[in-house]
């Protein structure tokens, strides 16, 4: 569909335009929350039973923001063995800022130099854990619009999520997670009209921003109570409102500090809850707040525990939010077509290896985590600095910081995807836009991950 040459497209109307391809980012170890519980010397429970989180991954010295997104972009388009010519929109979505003029994007364009694509719109949006979507709503936008080219458009949110030692410390995390935006998606934006009174029956999932697993579950309760007071006549008798009469004239606004009102809901929400919501949490529950990439880690997580049959025809209710400074509540259709080589069952395929990837990395201590977020915090914003952690622990095909130099320009590397192929030499500097930055995929097959097998480098 999409063509390399970045002219007005003039064809048909794009139809059915939304995800294409998902492809997810997360760090190579974790800590685990039950440990950083007795670590903390905090009641058992409270990260886990509390927060509901599991577990908790983290960067070391050597990931940012831009290694993270190097990482996903790259895999996605080596998976999906796309051309970096069939890319006319770049959008990014992220709170993690290392350079405050200098974007993400930026960085991400040495990926396409080696194509010739230099005509890419698209920039970086930062709006707390809303950027994310505000970027996927902009790409979406562009192919709907007389600007659309013809190409697809690509998303891409990514953050580190990381507090100081106390309460807040358990709800961090970090990813990074890359879209294709194209028409004829298996995850298509729905169009219609908000004249209909939408109810939780009219979704067959719901997944929801996520900084932690048991905020997800009340804002589920939030959902049934809305219902429940807008209702002409509900039926407390019996079906999912039985036991409820007593909340029958509480207002809304009286309700956002009540624990009888959230407790009642979460109980009377939680057929629902294990049905549409819970299998959407396995990347929350496992590695934690993503920030941006957060919600988009949930709509991941979701399709790889059900089958493309499971999943074909039904409407996936989106919930996004930063900070409570912006919200988006949307619905995506997914396509009708389950057989086998279908969009839908390819973009299932992609995904299905997430458990296998979340169990592969390696658990560290809470003391050794605890050094790592030390050293995070005081190299953050050194010049001239060389990171001290193993590249041996990142995953194969991760790119990883090497250096910032004097002028706090960073270099970065990348981990082969065969580790019996050595490693290239060759840096891509993260400079000022008016120095040349030699191209680094030169050398790299344009394959899928799967068979491909290269280490490289690039930079901020």
């Amino acid at each position: 569909m999409p063509g390399s040459a970045p002219v007005s497209y003039l064809g048909p109307w794009p139809t059915d335009v939304g995800i294409i391809a998902i492809e997810l980012y997360f760090p190579s170890q974790y800590v685990d929350q039950a440990e950083l519980e007795e670590f903390d010397g905090v009641l058992s429970g409270k990260y886990t039973v509390g927060l509901g989180q599991a577990r908790m991954g983290f960067c070391s010295d050597r990931e940012d923001i831009n290694s993270l997104c190097l990482t996903v972009v790259q895999r996605l388009m080596e998976r999906n063995a796309l051309s970096y010519d069939s890319i006319g929109r770049l959008e990014v979505g992220t709170e993690t800022i290392i350079d405050k003029s200098k974007s993400v994007k930026t960085v991400l364009m040495q990926l396409f130099e080696d194509s010739g694509n230099t005509d890419v719109e698209g920039i970086d949006t930062t709006n707390a854990c809303y950027g994310g979507t505000a970027a996927l709503f902009n790409a979406v936008n562009w192919v709907e619009s007389s600007s659309w080219d013809g190409r697809y458009a690509l998303v891409v949110a990514g953050d580190i999520a990381v507090y100081a030692t106390g309460s807040a410390r358990p709800t961090g995390g970090a990813g990074a997670v890359a879209m294709l935006i194209g028409p004829n998606a298996p995850l298509a934006f729905e169009r219609e009209g908000s004249d209909k009174c939408f109810s939780l029956e009219d979704f067959g999932f719901l997944v929801f921003h996520s900084p932690y697993c048991k905020l997800v579950q009340k804002s589920l309760a939030r959902l049934m109570l809305n219902d429940f007071l807008s209702h002409p006549n509900p039926n407390t008798e019996t079906g999912p409102f039985t036991g409820l009469e007593a909340f029958r004239d509480v207002q809304p606004e009286d309700t956002y500090f009540d624990r009888d009102v959230e407790k009642a809901f979460m109980k009377a929400s939680t057929d629902l809850f294990e049905r549409k919501t819970k299998p959407s949490l396995l990347i929350s529950s496992q590695n934690g707040n993503m920030y941006t990439p957060s919600v988009y880690g949930c709509l991941a997580s979701l399709i790889a525990q059900h089958t493309p049959s499971q999943l074909a025809g039904q409407r996936i209710g989106v919930f996004s939010y930063g900070s409570g400074f912006a919200a988006t509540l949307y619905s995506l259709r997914v396509t009708q077509d389950h057989t086998p080589g279908s969009s839908l069952d390819k973009l299932v395929l992609s995904l299905s290896d997430l458990k296998t990837r979340l169990d592969s990395r390696k658990k560290v201590s809470p003391a050794v985590f605890s050094e790592n977020m030390k050293l995070r915090e005081e190299t953050h914003h050194l010049a001239n600095y060389v990171p001290q952690s193993s590249v041996e622990d990142l995953f194969p095909g991760t790119w990883y910081l090497t250096r910032v130099d004097d002028k706090h320009r960073r270099e970065y590397a990348r981990r082969p995807l065969d580790d019996d192929l050595p490693a290239e030499s060759e840096l891509v500097r993260s400079s000022s836009a008016t120095e040349h930055i030699p191209s680094p995929l030169k050398k790299m097959p344009r394959i899928p991950a799967a068979t491909a097998g290269s280490e490289v480098v690039i930079s901020n």
